[in-house]
């Protein structure tokens, strides 16, 4: 069959798309490769962040092919640069609305309304707060989630890293680059890191623990000056002087706009089965947006990929 676009009253211009692509992380891009080359013209939907989570680690040391190491954002410039080849087409624009009901998939921007025969959701995740006094307030202003967007801000200056996995390790390690002290802070007496980073960060002179302690509030006047410490096992609290807090706790799926839409878990992860299928037919997902488990580069690219041809077989079933 052919899908029917036929619809009134929309007052955004509308185009017709085969396969459209939700973000341009690893998985949206690879699903934009497969999709390319399979002469199905994908529209991918970049959203703010270009080329993902990924995007912004400064050096990727585990995506196979490249044994010293390649930084988050070249290797997602390569990402672009090979879907383009084929013929993806990237649109600088962010989602406003999903409508995925019976079989007209149409996504809004601010732009324009795509109808699309078929859908990859590749929204990723966005990451978590802390929910603290202070943190909205000095957002930009001492607090941040990105070190390599806002590191080079702190050159000679005392940062605060809040988290214990893998994340945390790597942005305190970078941070090191420019502050001249990193203090972890920890919930807990140990880390879940893999072991080669806490290596690292235990032999880097510059780096040090808070364990056991949780920030209960963010303070200062016009930037961050000091976080306010509770220790967990004592109920004690300290005052930590500080120049800036960045926060590294996790992610949360980006699927707001398909809440009731489509099934997700109880976490808002989208779920799939093995083939990367949804709920809705037509519509897959790939990467961190249904991902809870591995959040990998590596592993969203397989999907995205897995995702792409999981659709154009479904393209090949249902139009004409």
């Amino acid at each position: 069959m052919q899908f029917d676009y036929s619809s009134t009253n929309h007052p955004l211009d509308q185009e017709k798309v085969k396969i459209l692509i939700l973000g341009s992380g690893p998985a949206g891009l690879a699903a934009a490769l497969y999709a390319a080359r399979a002469e199905l013209n994908p529209v991918v939907i970049t959203g703010l962040a270009l080329g993902g989570q990924a995007a912004t680690t400064d050096v990727i040391e585990n995506y196979p092919g490249f044994p010293d190491g390649i930084g988050g954002l070249e290797l997602g410039e390569l990402f672009q640069k090979q879907a383009e080849r084929f013929g993806a087409r990237l649109v600088y624009e962010t989602v406003s609305s999903a409508d995925l009901t019976k079989d007209r998939l149409r996504i809004s921007t601010d732009m324009k309304e795509y109808l699309a025969d078929s859908l990859i959701i590749a929204t990723g995740a966005a990451p978590n707060h802390l929910n603290i006094p202070g943190e909205n307030e000095f957002t930009g202003k001492g607090v941040s989630y990105c070190r390599t967007c806002d590191g080079w801000f702190f050159k000679d200056k005392r940062v605060v890293v809040v988290g214990r996995g893998d994340s945390a390790l790597e942005e305190a390690l970078f941070l090191t680059r420019y502050a001249t002290k990193v203090n972890i802070v920890h919930r807990r007496d140990t880390l879940r890191a893999v072991p080669i980073l806490q290596h690292r960060a235990n032999e880097n002179a510059k780096i040090s623990y808070s364990w056991n302690s949780v920030i209960t509030e963010i303070i200062g006047t016009s930037s961050v000056e000091s976080v306010r410490l509770k220790d967990v096992v004592s109920n004690n609290e300290t005052i930590l002087p500080t120049d800036g807090v960045f926060i590294f706790i996790g992610h949360t799926p980006c699927t707001s706009f398909f809440k009731d839409q489509i099934d997700l878990d109880e976490r808002g992860f989208i779920k799939i089965d093995m083939k990367m299928q949804t709920s809705v037919p037509g519509v897959f997902a790939a990467g961190e947006v249904a991902d809870p488990n591995y959040r990998q580069v590596i592993t969203s690219a397989g999907m995205g990929a897995a995702s792409a041809i999981q659709a154009t077989r479904f393209l090949e079933k249902h139009t004409d």
